[in-house]
């Protein structure tokens, strides 16, 4: 790796870092950057996955205060995402590239729809009983955008917002900061997996968490800024952009 390439995978991690806490999606720097300098997909994916892990920390550090009184909730909802990262981690070794590429622009504009019509949806549905966690559906949705979390994961912070935003009574803030959560968790319990099966690049994971950690931190005070509707526009948009760069993939 030389010095130039060690910059610009760093500046990707950072920029990584902060896209991801404010909505997510920030893979779709790191990736195509890692890809670029000439990195084999898988390896790429791999070392990307564990390298952005010290970004989630810090973003969810950034969002502490939203965080708290979540504590029972994501005890439960990360006991859904483990499960589902792991799965998704040992499909990515074993399953090619296009079992995914056809659901996930799918998947990318149904979250997008459902955080714009979010605040009307929860309007129609104020009066439906809804538990503390989500219930039974919340945990189902969290299992498959989990499993999809691990396999590559972009976008993903888009399709939890919309999940725990509609499953949740909570405001759009406190759901960015459980969504920083579980999708760090996933990060992490696929970056173990990675880890102990797959071939890991360390010297890029290294430049990946530098630049994400610091990112990650300001990012969350960007996001934490954000009235709700300018954080709902930035979410729509992020993933408009995220489905367009899947279809021109």
């Amino acid at each position: 790796m030389s010095l130039l390439e060690a910059v610009a995978i760093v500046a990707a991690g950072f920029a990584a870092g902060v896209i991801n806490t404010v909505v997510g999606s920030g893979s779709l720097i790191t990736f195509p950057t890692l890809v670029a300098l000439g990195y084999p997909p898988v390896v790429a994916n791999v070392s990307n996955s564990v390298g952005l892990v010290p970004g989630s920390v810090a973003g969810a550090w950034g969002y502490r205060r939203e965080l708290v009184g979540q504590r029972n909730r994501l005890l439960q909802l990360g006991a859904v995402a483990l499960v589902g990262a792991v799965i998704g981690a040992l499909l990515l070794l074993r399953l090619p590239p296009e079992a995914f590429e056809t659901i996930v622009p799918v998947l990318i504009v149904l979250a997008c729809v459902l955080v714009a019509i979010q605040p009307w949806l929860t309007e129609r549905l104020k009066h439906r009983p809804r538990s503390e966690n989500g219930g039974f559906w919340v945990w189902l949705m969290i299992l498959g955008s989990s499993v999809y979390g691990g396999y590559f994961g972009a976008a993903q912070g888009v399709i939890l917002i919309a999940v725990l935003g509609l499953g949740l009574h909570e405001t759009l803030q406190r759901v960015n900061a459980a969504k920083n959560v579980l999708a760090g968790l996933v990060n992490l319990v696929a970056g173990l997996v990675f880890v102990a099966i797959a071939d890991v690049d360390w010297a890029v994971v290294g430049c990946v968490a530098a630049g994400a950690a610091v990112g990650g931190v300001i990012g969350a005070r960007i996001a934490r800024s954000l009235p709700p509707l300018a954080l709902r526009v930035v979410v729509i948009v992020v993933g408009i952009v995220a489905t367009v760069s899947f279809l021109l993939s």
